[in-house]
């Protein structure tokens, strides 16, 4: 197409389709380099008149003004939610992937602004959804989404419970009105825990924690939004009252942070672009030891006054550029497919792959999701596919090269019948997995034991998968019970086993039968209920046989527990199987309660939050955690108004300092040890 003008439209059609995809509905239908690449031929194309986009919207010698915001800046808003506009303009940032064009930014400044140094900050760019705060005497009035620059969806109801946000400031020094802006995002841990729940149900997994974030704000029920965790990030100013309170970004920045706000990690100011450039490598090489996921570092000017003199185009600030780190993606051959059956019968296809480097690590195998998913994208054996890392976590094949592919190929033909029993498979209304209804099926036998002899369940030593395929392969063990009939003699027919190695197995089994409650909850693999939940059923019927006697009323008064879960629960005691096999584990003597010396045994650090932080000696978190929990107490990874104790060792950092505003009762290990050893 020769014509600038028809291409132009169609770049405009094929934009707002990409946009609708990504802001409203949280699903791109492809990566951030594709897009920018389509938006940099729109955007050259729109500047003929002002080749350098120096002077978009001004004359020569004019201060430049912000121009109304193009439609290309994006539109989250959704009919569902009431809108509000924002005090100041709410643009999108230009992106480039390469260093030239990173310089080219700072020349440009330096012909608007005529000076020969300026001040930098340097901040990292979080892959989550845009939000914009509003505070009016010290008070969180409303927070709202990018929405289309000008406006945004008001989205307060579904973030309150983050418990980092400050939903009050009483600091007498507060602006009168302030937005702040900021990233909502998820971490690494949490976008993990709510796929692994998708698996378990059978359900499509979210892409990255991106798009799980951006669905999780626009949910219409807070109480839905709530389960999942939420965090956020601040690091931009809008709109305040009175003219001038700040001068740079760097003194907001800091005043934020003295105020209570959660900031960046990493914020440098610096004296120039070479400076600037210095630390965006710097900030590459750490990016991947953050809990949240970074795809890029934004630089901005640090003064207030320069911001204003340089102005904005329609669509971006001339005064902020975005530099993105290109995402970790390869072409790989796609060797086999194979089928796993889990511990609840979902069969899950893993793709097995040609080793490729992918973020750091080897990558040979990748998540293939479902049926479904490999149906849609025409997912075939020896194609050659490129993958990527999800959130640079899950890796995934993201498209197949079709261009490479065989004349010979033949599309993959999803099986009827379980890989392992034979067993017809079925499917659930509702649900994308296939599932093996066969509970004695060996490899979900497997799973289920691999999983109840985990670290964060029964953590038994020395059961390891091999371990486990041998005792299911020669029938020593059909259910969790069989575990505790094992004998000496078994052990040592079973390939590896000596009389040392089959005596530590035994032993560890024997020392399982004292874990806490709650272990053994989690262990029981229930589908939908994980770690925390566990805890929490624990902590409130205290005895397997009260959550077998709870009714649904019950087990949803508890906070965490949905309706969903709860059938689940209840599905799961009411089956005749798994009754017997808790009556088995009874008689072996492990704990089926909280504690053995009766439910009304006080629990003193009941309703009690802690945080840990810094270097322990005397224990490790896990144990110091397992010492509160025991005692009924909660721990939290973050510090909050609700935050009992912290307890600080040696490093603490932003943490302590963050306690100490709050007037958070700090202890040392060694008041901690005291304080166990009173209310043991």
């Amino acid at each position: 197409m020769n014509n600038p003008e028809d291409r132009k439209k169609e770049l405009k059609e094929i934009l707002s389709l990409h946009d609708n995809a990504y802001y409203r509905h949280g699903k791109p239908s492809i990566s951030d380099r594709e897009y920018d690449r389509l938006k940099d031929e729109f955007d050259s194309l729109n500047a003929l008149d002002d080749p350098l986009g120096l002077f978009a919207g001004s004359e020569a010698g004019v201060i430049p003004k912000p121009q109304p915001v193009s439609p290309l800046v994006g539109d989250d808003r959704l009919d569902e939610f009431s809108s509000h506009q924002h005090l100041s303009p709410m643009l999108s940032l230009d992106n480039t992937y390469d260093e030239v064009e990173f310089f080219d930014f700072d020349k440009k400044l330096d012909k608007i602004l005529k000076s020969e140094s300026r001040s930098y900050v340097v901040e990292p760019k979080i892959d989550g959804v845009a939000v914009s705060l509003t505070y009016e005497n010290g008070s969180l009035t409303m927070a709202t989404t990018r929405g289309n620059g000008i406006e945004g969806d008001v989205i307060t109801q579904n973030i309150l419970h983050i418990k980092e946000l400050p939903q009050q400031i009483s600091d007498i020094g507060f602006p009168k009105l302030l937005e702040i802006r900021g990233e909502i995002f998820m971490e690494h841990d949490e976008f993990q825990r709510i796929n692994q729940q998708r698996v378990e149900m059978g359900m499509d997994l979210y892409a990255n924690p991106r798009n799980l974030t951006a669905g999780t704000v626009k949910l219409l029920d807070p109480r839905e939004s709530r389960k999942r965790k939420l965090k956020i990030v601040l690091y931009g100013l809008g709109g305040y009252e009175p003219e001038g309170y700040f001068s740079s970004l760097s003194v907001f920045h800091n005043m934020i942070k003295d105020w209570g706000f959660p900031v960046v990690e990493f914020f440098s100011k610096v004296s120039s672009a070479s400076e600037a450039w210095s630390k965006i490598s710097e900030l590459n090489e750490l990016r991947d030891s953050y809990t949240y996921p970074t795809d890029g570092a934004v630089i901005k000017l640090d003064s207030l006054p320069l911001q204003e003199l340089a102005g904005a185009t329609a669509k971006a600030p001339r005064w902020a550029i975005a530099y993105k780190f290109e995402s970790e993606r390869q072409e790989t051959i796609l060797e086999d497919i194979q089928l796993q059956v889990g511990r609840t019968g979902a069969v899950t296809p893993v793709a097995y792959l040609k080793a490729v480097q992918l973020a750091g690590t080897t990558v040979s195998r990748a998540s293939l999701h479902n049926a479904d998913e490999i149906e849609r994208k025409d997912i075939r054996i020896g194609d050659v596919v490129v993958v990527e890392k999800a959130g640079e976590i899950i890796p995934q094949v993201i498209e197949v090269v079709l261009t490479s592919r065989s004349q010979k190929s033949e599309a993959f033909i999803f099986p009827s019948n379980c890989p392992c029993c034979d067993t017809l498979l079925e499917k659930t209304d509702g649900e994308s997995a296939w599932r093996c209804p066969n509970l004695l099926c060996s490899d979900q036998v497997k799973a289920r034991l691999e999983y109840y002899a985990a670290r964060g369940c029964m953590n038994i030593d020395s059961l390891g998968e091999a371990v486990i395929d041998q005792l299911v392969s020669r029938s020593f063990v059909k259910d969790l019970a069989d575990l505790y009939f094992l004998t000496k003699e078994q052990l040592l027919s079973l390939e590896g086993f000596a009389e040392k190695s089959a005596e530590n197995l035994l032993s560890a089994i024997e020392e399982s039968k004292k874990q806490d409650l709650w272990r053994f909850i989690c262990g029981l693999g229930i589908k939908h209920v994980g770690a925390s939940a566990s805890k929490d059923l624990a902590r409130e019927f205290r005895s397997i046989d009260s959550i077998m006697k709870a009714t649904d009323d019950e087990l949803t008064s508890i906070d965490g527990v949905g309706s969903i879960m709860a059938k689940s629960i209840y599905s799961f005691f009411i089956d005749d199987g798994n009754r017997t096999m808790i009556e088995k584990l009874a008689k072996h003597g492990l704990n089926l309660s909280l504690n053995s010396t009766g439910d009304n045994t006080p629990l003193p650090f009941r309703g009690k939050t802690f945080v840990l932080t810094g270097t322990l000696v005397q224990f490790t978190r896990d144990e110091a955690g397992s010492q509160i929990e025991r005692l009924g107490g909660k721990v939290t990874s973050s510090v909050s108004k609700k935050t009992t104790y912290l307890i600080a060792g040696p490093g603490a950092g932003s943490k302590l300092a963050k306690a100490q505003k709050l007037e958070i009762e700090i202890l040392s290990e060694a008041d901690f040890a005291n304080m166990l050893m009173h209310d043991s």
